[in-house]
């Protein structure tokens, strides 16, 4: 599934990704977000300005953390459980900011298109060895 501005891309290229999309819509196993002129912050944004259009309509303006949700382009999807982030760089770069909350991050020093299968399973590896907190305190530490 896309995710971003895909009316900043050429026709031909928007209507490729689009195709793509639809091929693959009825698949159930699993779901790819293909991030393509993408930018967090101007998800959260647009998300905000669609709920204020929503003034203009009439609708009265409720703000909050589901209202937001609701518009942002993975909409309807779960939040990531994990984000693995590839050539070695310790930042989320712009990148699913508002979804990744809760997400446990790892990055590789791996370069993506040098990413194998391998280095995938050791990814999932470290995030199964992980505790998922969701913000509250660590349930294996004893507190004095």
């Amino acid at each position: 599934v896309p995710i971003g501005r895909l009316t900043d891309l050429p026709r031909i290229v928007r209507t490729q990704v689009e195709k793509a999309a639809d091929l693959t819509a009825a698949n159930q196993d699993l779901k790819l977000n293909l991030a393509i002129s993408y930018g967090s912050r101007l998800e959260i944004v647009n998300a905000v300005n669609q709920l204020l259009e929503k003034t203009a309509n009439g609708e009265k303006l409720v703000i909050d953390e589901a209202a937001i949700a609701e518009h942002l382009y993975t909409a309807g999807d779960p939040e990531p459980d994990l984000i693995i982030r590839t050539g070695g760089e310790r930042r989320l770069s712009n990148f699913l900011l508002w979804q990744a909350a809760y997400a446990e991050l790892y990055f590789s020093d791996i370069m993506w298109p040098d990413f194998t299968p391998e280095d995938f399973v050791e990814a999932i590896a470290e995030y199964q060895r992980r505790e998922r907190r969701f913000g509250r305190i660590s349930t294996r530490r004893e507190l004095d």
